[in-house]
């Protein structure tokens, strides 16, 4: 290991993941705990500065000289403040300082699909990219967009909310308020409820069995294993869904011009089906200059905000 490093941190409502980090991307350690965020804000951050320590160098090691979180939620990067995390049941919660405090060392945070698209251009599939986009989509959608090689971020931290983007001003309210929103129609939620809705209707389908034949334990990933293997009902839902889906990119594309999107997420990284029919969405609706630009997989699954949190604390240090 060279004689500096970076603990990096991917806070999620069901687990905490840590890694000592070097400047290349390189993992040299890592820990995973529960996050237990029915516990409350105090616990989640014991077991923060837990998953902290244990992955901090010994005396040979090294030291460690920054620490990067990426957090869920609409938060204020500039003070490291949680504004908002319904996974995590938080609000308000100075998470910077809180871990400064305790640890002793500088605290940078932000938000996760922020912090993805920075892993991916870092160390991924956006590689050496400077105008790029990253999308990701499981139980929520998120975006990061990177223009110029920097991050956009805004005023208050919360640019590129893709997931709050309204289809629709007429449709149903996601988690956060908003009506008709991609998130709404086109996340992990909305893939399970509209395959129950079928399902509940009597049609045919390969996912009852992959279920039990318990309707209501369905999940998204059991209609994408579905439609990956050829069934016409999870295939009629995914296409359906993945259309909206490449609106949602449509408009990125207007919006920002990158030279590139990558994918995540556990659905978007599960289904070939998914991203072949957001392809087409974008040829038929976007205008012609953006038909072309490739929309690929991410590289380093469950890692891109992990090294994100590892770019970010880099960045900091003077070394990103």
């Amino acid at each position: 290991m060279s004689k500096h490093c970076v603990v990096a941190v991917d806070l999620g409502g069901t687990n905490i993941r840590a890694a000592l980090c070097e400047d290349n991307g390189l993992i040299c350690k890592r820990t995973r705990q529960p996050t237990c965020p029915e516990q409350g804000v105090e616990a989640v951050i014991a077991r923060l500065v837990e998953s902290v320590q244990a992955v901090l160098p010994g005396p040979a090691e090294g030291e460690a000289i920054a620490i990067g979180v990426a957090s869920p939620g609409p938060l204020d990067p500039y003070t490291g403040t949680v504004l908002y995390a319904a996974n995590l049941r938080w609000s308000d919660v100075p998470l910077r300082d809180l871990l400064n405090r305790r640890l002793g060392l500088p605290v940078w945070v932000g938000n996760d699909a922020n912090l993805a698209a920075l892993g991916e251009q870092k160390y991924g599939a956006g590689r050496g990219v400077r105008d790029m986009a990253y999308v990701t989509i499981s139980t929520g959608i998120g975006a990061g967009v990177i223009l110029d090689d920097r991050l956009i971020l805004g005023h208050r931290g919360m640019a590129t909310e893709i997931g709050h983007m309204v289809m629709d001003c007429d449709g149903p309210l996601d988690p956060a308020g908003v009506p008709g929103s991609l998130e709404g129609y086109a996340a992990g939620p909305a893939i399970a409820r509209i395959a129950q809705e079928q399902l509940a209707a009597g049609r045919p389908s390969l996912i009852r069995d992959l279920v039990g034949k318990d309707i209501g334990a369905l999940t998204a990933r059991e209609v994408v294993e579905a439609a990956e293997r050829g069934d016409p009902l999870a295939r009629e839902v995914i296409a359906r869904v993945a259309r909206i889906i490449g609106l949602g990119l449509v408009n990125l594309l207007h919006l920002f011009d990158p030279a590139l999107i990558v994918i995540g997420g556990s659905v978007g990284l599960a289904s070939d089906f998914l991203l072949d029919v957001a392809r087409e969405t974008i040829r038929r609706h976007a205008m012609p200059p953006y038909r072309g630009v490739p929309l690929v997989r991410a590289q380093l699954g469950d890692d891109s905000g992990l090294l994100g949190a590892a770019a970010l604390a880099w960045q900091h240090a003077g070394r990103g």
